[in-house]
């Protein structure tokens, strides 16, 4: 049984070729040819179409040598330098016009879990990484992503534009002597550093694990001193230090004759060690752990051994740990966020074919609802208007752009006024999903009405449709429901103007 991956990074395009072997996975073949995707995006914010057709020149060749191994099952991936480029829907479309292959454009989310996937399944027997708080942080060409693991549920997911491409670039820029510019870059990852350790406050890890796959396996012979497993080296700021000295000391031929460093290795190896220092700061352990591995691995791994996640680690409930971890950093009221959610899905999932939303469309009003009172964080007043800031801003599991602006759309129009002209984000999104979004939002805004003293006073809510299509909500409580009597009033237009019908409440 074969497979392979084709990865586009930031720096290159590589093609792994691998073969199922009992429960492990053997590389046929490995091929990795330089493309400066990663810099174009960097400078200019696009890939130029000089760019673009070198790519597709790869891909065909590498197409030819697909057909060698006669592999039928093919993944291509791209990143960062794909994501973050203004045109990345041409080069996409043009990629597959040319070649045929469909190119995956990865989210930070997705990156962690194919690597988490495959940790757990590699490291079951040494460290079990669903049992630890962790700190996984991998290593790309154009940029740093970390999440931030309670075990095995994802708190945080991040990513940072420090990769050793850019700060390669960054250094070029920087006029000065050899050390005064290393000095200058750790300047600027301390920077870094102290916007990650914002981003991390509520978040508890006891371990970082740095994983790339270019420059850990040189660790053992340019810092030798210490006994290591075979699967991970314990990197402690000493070693860092001693690294960094020996950077300092040799030029990039040096290095290459010395250790044997590949000259892209060599040219970078300082970056390196400097984002190490930069991970060793932030979680102010004692050591790192290091492993070699890469995304193209994990994925061919998930191929070819199935290797996937639990049920209970799906996208889901993965999602609902980080809205969850959100409403504790930011101080919302967890048990009113919960509780508006289930009220929602449950009127949602009575109501799919009546408002013609799908099963999956639920997750987005699910993770709105728990996230409509983030803004309170910022003020009390137009909370809503904060709440969409936030959420617009975050990095959520395996989400696109696209679905994060989505969901902070609804999130925001469950009070006040429904979407107008004049709201930049949801006139951002695609006229489809402006239409889903007042439909979420409708259903957001009653599952808050009936929450509105923040008791949890309803226990469940029914909902019956009448001949006529009128809407009917049967509620089960205990307790003085003004409150929600007559902010339900308040709420259901928004619902009736889409519907076209009446919703009433009938309280047991």
């Amino acid at each position: 049984m074969r497979a392979a991956v084709i990865d586009i990074g930031s720096s290159s395009i590589q093609l792994f070729i691998g073969e199922k072997v009992d429960n492990d996975v053997v590389l046929l073949e490995a091929l990795k040819n330089p493309v400066p995707l990663g810099r174009h995006t960097l400078q200019r914010e696009r890939i130029a179409p000089k760019v673009v057709g070198q790519a597709v020149g790869i891909l065909e060749k590498y197409k030819q040598k697909l057909k060698e191994y006669d592999i039928s099952q093919v993944r291509v991936v791209a990143t960062s330098a794909v994501r973050d480029a203004r045109n990345s829907g041409i080069f996409v479309d043009t990629v597959l016009r040319q070649t045929g292959l469909a190119v995956e454009v990865l989210t930070v989310g997705d990156v962690v879990y194919y690597i988490d996937a495959y940790l757990h399944h590699k490291l079951r027997k040494t460290y079990p990484i669903h049992a630890k708080k962790a700190l996984i942080a991998e290593l790309g060409a154009g940029s740093l992503d970390l999440s931030v693991m309670d075990k095995g549920f994802t708190q945080i997911n991040a990513g940072l534009p420090v990769g050793p491409l850019v700060l390669k670039e960054m250094a070029g820029n920087l006029e000065g002597s050899r050390a005064e510019v290393t000095e200058a870059l750790a300047e600027y990852l301390e920077k870094e550093a102290q916007q990650l350790r914002r981003m991390l406050i509520g978040a508890e890890f006891d371990d970082v694990i740095l994983i790339d796959e270019n420059y850990s396996a040189h660790l053992r012979t340019m810092v030798p001193r210490k006994q290591t497993n075979s699967l991970f080296y314990q990197l402690e700021p000493a070693d860092v230090d001693e690294l960094l000295a020996v950077l300092e000391s040799r030029s990039e031929d040096e290095l290459t004759r010395e250790f044997g460093l590949p000259a892209e290795v060599a040219d970078t190896m300082p970056s390196y060690a400097l984002i190490a220092k930069l991970l060793l700061a932030v979680g102010g352990q004692k050591f790192i752990y290091v492993l070699e591995t890469s995304l193209a691995e994990a994925i061919l791994a998930q191929t070819l051994l199935k290797v996937e996640l639990a049920q209970k680690y799906q996208k889901t409930n993965q999602l609902v740990s980080v809205a969850t971890f959100l409403c504790k950093k930011y101080h919302a009221d967890l048990k009113h966020a919960q509780h508006v959610a289930r009220l929602a899905e449950s009127m949602a999932r009575a109501l799919l074919g009546y408002l013609g939303i799908r099963e999956e469309d639920v997750l987005y009003l699910t993770l709105a609802a728990y996230l409509h009172d983030l803004g309170l964080f910022v003020h009390n007043r137009s909370h809503h208007k904060h709440t969409e800031y936030i959420i617009g801003a975050l990095n959520l599991f395996r989400l696109t752009d696209i679905e994060i602006k989505l969901i902070a759309c609804v999130a925001r129009y469950h009070r006040k006024s429904p979407p107008l002209r004049s709201h930049l984000l949801y006139q951002s999104l695609p006229e489809e999903r402006q239409l889903l979004a007042q439909k979420l939002a409708a259903l957001i805004r009653i599952a808050n009405a009936l929450d509105a003293s923040h008791k949890q006073k309803i226990s469940q809510v029914a909902v019956e449709i009448a001949k006529n299509q009128d809407v009917v909500l049967r509620v089960q409580s205990q307790g003085n429901l003004i409150l929600e009597r007559t902010s339900f009033k308040e709420k259901k237009e928004l619902f009736e103007e889409i519907s076209g019908n009446k919703i009433s409440l009938q309280v047991a």
